[in-house]
C-alpha cells in the first residue's frame, strides 16, 4: 500500500476486540481518502489498495455502528463507502479487453465481494434503518439539503452492495442453502429496512426516490423466479420430488461413469509401456492397418483427427452464451420475499410503476433505466398470476400504452443490435427482457379471459381488439422470427419467442372463431418518383420512340432468321420456382420482362423469353399458339411493345448522384397509406410459411430432449399448421429434420414398449423382441435411463419366481389368517394354504409371514404331520414290518425335505433380491447361471458318471487338478474365513484343452463353478457362496473310480448261497436306483437298507441248512417297499421340478445324468456292502462305519 494511504488509514483508529477506538483526526482522514479517490488513475489503484487493506470491514463499518451519533463522521463514512462500493462496471466503463486492465477489473470485483460479506450483518443494516427512519420522519419543510443527500447516499449504498455479483466457486453453495446474498436479504428483513423501502414506494411525498426503490427491489429479487416464490411454503408435489431425485440420480451416475472411465484408463504399468496394437480393418494413410501406440482402454475414443489442429470458430459465428441460471434460496428467505411481493402488489405496484413510467417518458432517468421497469412488469405480473390472479393489482400496466411502450423498445433494441455490433450481446439481453414483458402482458390478458367477472372479460376483449387490429402488434413475432440470429441471441430467447408466438396465435385464432368477420388495419408504403424520373419514363414510352425501337428490333430478328443460340435459350428462365409469388402473377411479370427486353432493343432475348413463357403457360394462347409462325411471333412482339402492362413499383435508382442538388431532385418521396381489410387467419398463417421463419423452429427442435414439454408442443403445433392446415409439408423435406423426427419416433416407440411391458418378468427381453430399429441391449438400457423411464439398470433385471410380490396388503393378511385357522389342524398346513391362497407366493415368504404375524412360533409347526394311528410301538421300531420301517423313514425324509426346501427357497430369494447386475449384455445368461449355481449348492447331484466318462476320454489329469483346486480353496476358506471368488487358472496345455471341452464344462457347472460373467473375466471361478463342506464334498466326488471286474460277482457268490446272492443282487440294484434322490434323504435310505441287508445275512448264515433256497418272501416284501418308496420319490421330485425356474433343457440334462448314474451303479453293483461312500459327508460316513463295525462284531 502507498505510504500516504497507509498513514491515512492508520489515522482512522483501531479495533480492539469488538470495540473500535477512533483517533482524534478520524474525520479528516476519511475526507483525505475521499480526495485520494478523486485522483486515482485508470487502473483504480487507490480503490484496489483500500480493498486489499479491508478498510470497509475493519474501520468504516465499526465506525458507523459504534459512533453513529457523530453526524459529520457518519455522513463522511457513508459518502466514502458509496464511492468504494461503486460497481466495477461503472469504474471501468465496460469489461476491459486488455489483459492488464481485465486483471484490475477482476481485482476490484473480488474486493467488492469481500465487502458484501461484511455488510451481511443485522448491526450494519440496523444503524442504516434507524438513520433512514429518522430522516423520513422529517417533513419536507424541515429537511435540510444534507438530509436529502444522506437519504440518497444510504439508498445508493444499499443499491451498490446488492449489485455486487456472487462468486459461486468461492461460496460453493447449493440450492436451499443460504448464500451471501441470502444472508444480506435476511439482514435487510430483520432490521426492518424492507418496510422502509415499501414506504418509499407508496408515499406520495417520497416519489423522487421511485427509481432508486425500483433498482433496489430488482436487485433483491435478482436470483429469484416468480414461480419459485409462489410455491414457497407449500408442500412439494410428487412430480417435483421425482424431478429432483432424477436430477440427483443423473448427477450421481455421471460422476460414477467418470470415475469408472478414469479407473479403466489408469493402467497397472507405466504409460510408456502401454504397448502397440494393430487395428485390423482400419486402414492408415497407406494400405496397411493402423498401428495404435496408446493404451488399449482409450481405443474407443480413437479418431483420425487426433493430433490435428482444431478448427477455431470465429467469435462472430459462435453461438450466444446463456445467462447464469437462477438458484433456489433458503426457505426462510423465500418466505420473506413472498410476503414482500404480496404487500408490494397490494400497496405499491400501481403507483410506483406509474411514477417510473412518467420519468422514463420525460427522460428524467439515466441510460438503460427502462430495463428495471421491464423486469418489474414481467416479474410482479407473473407473481400475481400464480398467487390468485387479481386484475386490479396490476391495472397500471394492463393497457394499450404498455403494449406500445414495449413494442417501441423491442424495435429500438433490434436496431441498436445492428448498428452497435460490439455491444450486440448487451442489446440482445435487453431485447430478451422486453420480449419477456410482452409475453407476460399476453399471458395476463389470456388470464383475464378466464375470469368470472364480466367487466374483466370485457376489458380483455377491448385490449385484444386493439392489439389484433394494429398491424405493428400483429406482425411483431413474425418480424422477430425472421430476424433471429443465434450468434447474438441465446436459446432461452428463442424459447420465449416461440412460446409467445404460440400464445398469440392461439388467442388470435380463438378471437376470430367468435366473429364472422374481423376488420384489421393495413398499411401500404407508396413511393413517389422524382420529376427527372417521370420525365425520362415519359420520353421512353412516346410513340416516336416506340416506332424507332421496333424498327431496330425487327431488323435484328429478320437478320438472324428468327434463330436463337443454344446458350441464350438455356439461360432464359421465365419463372422462379422458389418465389412466393403465385404463378398467375409471375405470368404477368414474364410479359413485362418481354416488354422490357424490347424497350432495351434486345430482340433475341425478347424472342427467347416469349418462346420459354409459351412452354410454361400454354393455356389460353397468351404467348401464342404452339404452332405459331415466325411472322406471327413478330406481330405478337409488336403488340407487347405497344401494350400498357401493369407494372410494380420500380426499384430504387442505383446511380450515384453527382452533387447535392441532383440528390435532392431524385430523392424518393414516401407516403404511408392506411386502410382496412377483412382478416383471414389462414392468410396470416401463410406469412409464417417462409424459410427464414421456419428455420428458428427447426433449430429449437434439434434440442427437443432438453426442451420442456410445453416448448415442444409449441414447435409441433406450428409445424402442424404449416404442413397440415396449409398443406405445405414440402418445406420440412430436409435430411436434418427427418433425422430428428426419426429419433423422436424411436423414443416414442421405446416409451410405448416400456409402458406395455413394464409389469412383465423380463422387461428388457420383451422390448428387444418388439423394437423396430435393432439396437444392442446396452444402448437400449442407456436410452431408458436417459429418458427417465427407469432409475438404473437394476430395475430391468429379469424377475425371478416369487420376487415380484413383496408387500402384503391387509386383505391378503386377513386371507392368510383365515386359511391358517381353517387348515391348522390338518396334516399338511402349509401345503393346503399354498393351494388356496389367491396371491401366489413362495413357500419361504408364506412361512415368514406366518411367523411375523405370530400365528406360529417356529417352522416345525408347519411341517407335514405323520399319521398318529400307528405311532405307538413304531417309534421304538418294535413290532414293525420292513415295509412299515421303510415308509416311516420316507415320511421323515419328506418332513426334513420340506423344512430344507422352505429354508433354501427363502434364502435363495433373498440372495436373488440382493444380487446386482454386473453387465446388461449377459443378464439372461447370468440369470440361468445363478439359478444353476443355487441348485447345485442346495443339492449336489451325483457326478460319478461324468467323472467316469471324462476318465475314459483321458482327462484324469485335469480332474486331479480340479480336485486339488477345490481342496486348496476349501482349506483357505476354513483357515482365513475369506469369501471371494477364486479363479481356476489352467497353467498347462492339457488343462487348457480340458477347459474348452464341453463335457468338462458341464461337470464344472454341475459342481457350481461359475463361467466368466462378461468380457472382463477370462477364467471360470469358484463362487464365494459355496461353503467349505460343499467344496470338500465336490472334491470327494471327483475321486477316480475304476470299473469293477465282472468276477466280483462270482467272489461274492462264493461267500453265500446262490439264492441268497441273487436276492442280494436284486436288492443292491434297487438300492442304487433309489440313490437318484437328494443327498440327505438318499443317505438315510442307504443306511436303513444296509442295516436290513446285514440282518438278512445273519439270518441266511444261521439258517443256511434249514431254510429252502427258493424262499423269496422277504425279497418280495422288500421289492414292494422299495417300489412304494420310489413312487414317493418320483412324486416329490416332480413337485420340486415344477417349482424350479431352470430351463427345460437343464431339467432334461439332470434327469439324464441321474439315469446314467443309476445304470452305472446297476452295472457295477455293490461289491462290498460295507464299503464307505466317499461322496457322503464326514458325519454320515462315521455313522456308516460304526454300523459296519457292530455287524462285524456280531
Amino acid at each position: 500500500m502507498n505510504c500516504e494511504l497507509l498513514a491515512t488509514c492508520s489515522a482512522l483508529g483501531y479495533l480492539e476486540g469488538d470495540i473500535y477506538h477512533k483517533e482524534p483526526d478520524c474525520l479528516e482522514s476519511v475526507k483525505d481518502l475521499i480526495r485520494y479517490l478523486r485522483h486515482e488513475d485508470d487502473t483504480r489503484d487507490v480503490r484496489q489498495q483500500l480493498g486489499a487493506g479491508e478498510i470497509i470491514q475493519n474501520d468504516l463499518l465499526p465506525i458507523i455502528i459504534q459512533h453513529g451519533k457523530d453526524k459529520a463522521l457518519f455522513d463522511a463514512c457513508i459518502r466514502l463507502m458509496v464511492n468504494l462500493t461503486q460497481p466495477a462496471m461503472l469504474c471501468f466503463g465496460k469489461v476491459p479487453d486488455d489483459p492488464v486492465f481485465r486483471h484490475h477489473f477482476l481485482q476490484v470485483t473480488s474486493h467488492l465481494q469481500a465487502c458484501k460479506e461484511a455488510f451481511a450483518s443485522e448491526a450494519v443494516f440496523g444503524i442504516l434503518s434507524e438513520t433512514l427512519y429518522t430522516l423520513l420522519q422529517l417533513d419536507w419543510e424541515q429537511r435540510q439539503e444534507e438530509d436529502t443527500l444522506l437519504i440518497e447516499r444510504i439508498l445508493l449504498l444499499v443499491r451498490n452492495v446488492l449489485h455486487v455479483p456472487a462468486d459461486p466457486l468461492e461460496e460453493k453453495k447449493v440450492d436451499d442453502d443460504a448464500s451471501i446474498h441470502d444472508r444480506l436479504l435476511w439482514a435487510i428483513h430483520m432490521s426492518g429496512f424492507d418496510d422502509l423501502i415499501k414506504f418509499l414506494a407508496s408515499a406520495q411525498s417520497e416519489q423522487q426516490w421511485s427509481m432508486h426503490v425500483l433498482e433496489i427491489i430488482s436487485l433483491m429479487f435478482r436470483d429469484q423466479t416468480a414461480e419459485a416464490l409462489v410455491s414457497a411454503g407449500q408442500a412439494r408435489s410428487a412430480e417435483q420430488k421425482q424431478k429432483d431425485s432424477q436430477e440427483l440420480e443423473a448427477l450421481r451416475q455421471r460422476e460414477q461413469a467418470a470415475k469408472h472411465s478414469r479407473t479403466f484408463q489408469r493402467g497397472t504399468r507405466h504409460s510408456r509401456f502401454g504397448g502397440s496394437f494393430v487395428v485390423q480393418g482400419l486402414k492408415a494413410i497407406g494400405d496397411k492397418d493402423v498401428i495404435y501406440h496408446r493404451h488399449v482402454h482409450n481405443f474407443k475414443n480413437y479418431t483420425h483427427d487426433t493430433g490435428k489442429a482444431v478448427r477455431r470458430v470465429p467469435k462472430r459465428n459462435r453461438q450466444a452464451r446463456e445467462c447464469k441460471d437462477k438458484r433456489r434460496s433458503a426457505l426462510n428467505v423465500r418466505l420473506f420475499l413472498r410476503e414482500f411481493c404480496v404487500d408490494f402488489l397490494e400497496n405499491c405496484y400501481n403507483r410506483l410503476m406509474y411514477l417510473v413510467k412518467e420519468s422514463l417518458i420525460r427522460e428524467e432517468t439515466q441510460q438503460h433505466d427502462e430495463t428495471y421497469y421491464l423486469w418489474a412488469l414481467s416479474f410482479f405480473m407473473a407473481f400475481n398470476r400464480g398467487n390468485g390472479f387479481r386484475a386490479d393489482l396490476v391495472s397500471e400496466t394492463m393497457s394499450i400504452r404498455a403494449f406500445h411502450y414495449i413494442d417501441r423498445n423491442i424495435t429500438n433494441y433490434y436496431e441498436m443490435m445492428l448498428t452497435d455490433r460490439k455491444e450486440a450481446t448487451s442489446w440482445s439481453r435487453r431485447m430478451h427482457l422486453a420480449l419477456k414483458a410482452y409475453q407476460e402482458l399476453l399471458l395476463t390478458v389470456n388470464e383475464m379471459d378466464r375470469s368470472q367477472d364480466e367487466t374483466i372479460r370485457q376489458s380483455s376483449n377491448v385490449i385484444k381488439s386493439n392489439i389484433f387490429y394494429m398491424m405493428e402488434y400483429r406482425e411483431i413475432f413474425l418480424t422477430l422470427l425472421r430476424k433471429y440470429d443465434e450468434t447474438t441471441q441465446p436459446q432461452s430467447y428463442l424459447i420465449d419467442l416461440v412460446e409467445s408466438t404460440h400464445l398469440f396465435m392461439r388467442m388470435l385464432e380463438r378471437f376470430c372463431k367468435g366473429r364472422r368477420s374481423l376488420m384489421v388495419q393495413k398499411k401500404k408504403v407508396r413511393r413517389k418518383k422524382s420529376r427527372a424520373e417521370k420525365r425520362s419514363s415519359a420520353e421512353e414510352t412516346s410513340p416516336e420512340a416506340l416506332a424507332e425501337t421496333w424498327k431496330i428490333v425487327e431488323e435484328e430478328l429478320r437478320a438472324s432468321g428468327f434463330q436463337l443460340s443454344e446458350s441464350l435459350t438455356e439461360s432464359i428462365v421465365p419463372f422462379d420456382a422458389t418465389s412466393e409469388t403465385p404463378l398467375e402473377e409471375q405470368r404477368t411479370e414474364a410479359m413485362v420482362r418481354v416488354q422490357d427486353a424490347l424497350l432495351a432493343r434486345l430482340g433475341p432475348e425478347a424472342m427467347g423469353l416469349l418462346r420459354a413463357a409459351r412452354e410454361v403457360w400454354p393455356e389460353g394462347d397468351v404467348f401464342g399458339s404452339a404452332d405459331v409462325e415466325p411472322e406471327e411471333e413478330l406481330e405478337l412482339l409488336k403488340q407487347i411493345l405497344h401494350a400498357n402492362l401493369p407494372r410494380s413499383s420500380p426499384p430504387e435508382p442505383a446511380a450515384e448522384e453527382e452533387d447535392d442538388a441532383l440528390e435532392l431532385e431524385e430523392e424518393e418521396l414516401e407516403s404511408v397509406q392506411v386502410s382496412e381489410q377483412e382478416f383471414n387467419f389462414l392468410d396470416f398463417i401463410k406469412r409464417f410459411s417462409n424459410p427464414s421463419v421456419v428455420r428458428p423452429y427447426l433449430i429449437l427442435l434439434k434440442s427437443y430432449a432438453r426442451n420442456t414439454p410445453h416448448t415442444n408442443h409449441c414447435i409441433a403445433r406450428m409445424l402442424h399448421r404449416l404442413a397440415v392446415d396449409l398443406k405445405m409439408d414440402a418445406q420440412l423435406y430436409q435430411l436434418s429434420v427427418f433425422n430428428v423426427f426419426n429419433k423422436i419416433h424411436q423414443e416414442e416407440e421405446l416409451q410405448m414398449l416400456y409402458e406395455e411391458f413394464k409389469d412383465s418378468d423380463d422387461v428388457l427381453g420383451d422390448i428387444m423382441k418388439k423394437i423396430t430399429a435393432k439396437r444392442s441391449r446396452a444402448r437400449v438400457v442407456d436410452k431408458l435411463i436417459s429418458m427417465g423411464l427407469v432409475g438404473n439398470a437394476k430395475e430391468l433385471r429379469k424377475q425371478k419366481k416369487g420376487t415380484r410380490i413383496v408387500l402384503w396388503t391387509e386383505e391378503q393378511e386377513e386371507e392368510l389368517q383365515m386359511l391358517y385357522e381353517e387348515f391348522k389342524d390338518s396334516d399338511d398346513v402349509l401345503g393346503n394354504i399354498l393351494k388356496k391362497i389367491t396371491a401366489k407366493r413362495s413357500r419361504g415368504r408364506v412361512v415368514d409371514k406366518l411367523l411375523s404375524m405370530g400365528l406360529v412360533s417356529e417352522r416345525r409347526e408347519l411341517y407335514k404331520k405323520r399319521s398318529r394311528s400307528s405311532a405307538k410301538g413304531k417309534s421304538s421300531g418294535k413290532g414293525m414290518t420292513e415295509e412299515e420301517f421303510l415308509d416311516d423313514i420316507l415320511d421323515r425324509d419328506d418332513e426334513d425335505e420340506d423344512e430344507d426346501e422352505g429354508e433354501d427357497e427363502s434364502e435363495s430369494e433373498e440372495s436373488e433380491e440382493e444380487e446386482e447386475e454386473q453387465d446388461r449384455e449377459t443378464s439372461q445368461n447370468r440369470g440361468r447361471r445363478s439359478q444353476s449355481l443355487h441348485s447345485t449348492v442346495e443339492r449336489r447331484p451325483d457326478v460319478s458318471t461324468s467323472v467316469y466318462a471324462l476318465q475314459q476320454e483321458g482327462l484324469s489329469g485335469p480332474l486331479l487338478w480340479l480336485q486339488k483346486c477345490l481342496n486348496r480353496t476349501a482349506e483357505d476358506r476354513e483357515i482365513d474365513n475369506s469369501s471371494q471368488d477364486v479363479p481356476l487358472v489352467p497353467l498347462t496345455e492339457e488343462n487348457e484343452d480340458a477347459m474348452e471341452n464341453k463335457s468338462f464344462r458341464k461337470l464344472l457347472r454341475s459342481l457350481g463353478v461359475r463361467a466368466p460373467a462378461n468380457e472382463q473375466e477370462s477364467f471360470w471361478r469358484i463362487p464365494a457362496k459355496i461353503s467349505v463342506t460343499q467344496l470338500q464334498s465336490a472334491a470327494a466326488a471327483l475321486t477316480p473310480r475304476e470299473e469293477l471286474p465282472k468276477g466280483g460277482e462270482e467272489q461274492d457268490g462264493s461267500r453265500s448261497p446262490p439264492g441268497q446272492a441273487q436276492v442280494e443282487e436284486e436288492e443292491e440294484q434297487q438300492q442304487q436306483q433309489q440313490e437318484e434322490e437328494e443327498e440327505v434323504s438318499g443317505e438315510r435310505r442307504a443306511q436303513a437298507l444296509r442295516a436290513l441287508l446285514l440282518t438278512r445275512k445273519k439270518k441266511h448264515h444261521t439258517s443256511e441248512h434249514t431254510a429252502p433256497v427258493s424262499d423269496f418272501t422277504p425279497t418280495e416284501d422288500t421289492d414292494s417297499a422299495l417300489k412304494r418308496s420310489q413312487e414317493k420319490t418320483s412324486t416329490k421330485r416332480s413337485r420340486v421340478l415344477d417349482d424350479d425356474d431352470d430351463d427345460d433343457d437343464d431339467d432334461k440334462e439332470n434327469e439324464d445324468n441321474s439315469t446314467t448314474a443309476a445304470d452305472n451303479m446297476e452295472i457295477n453293483g455293490d461289491a462290498d456292502s460295507d464299503r464307505e461312500d466317499v461322496s457322503a459327508p464326514v458325519k454320515r460316513r462315521r455313522k456308516m462305519v460304526l454300523i459296519d463295525e457292530e455287524d462285524d462284531e456280531d
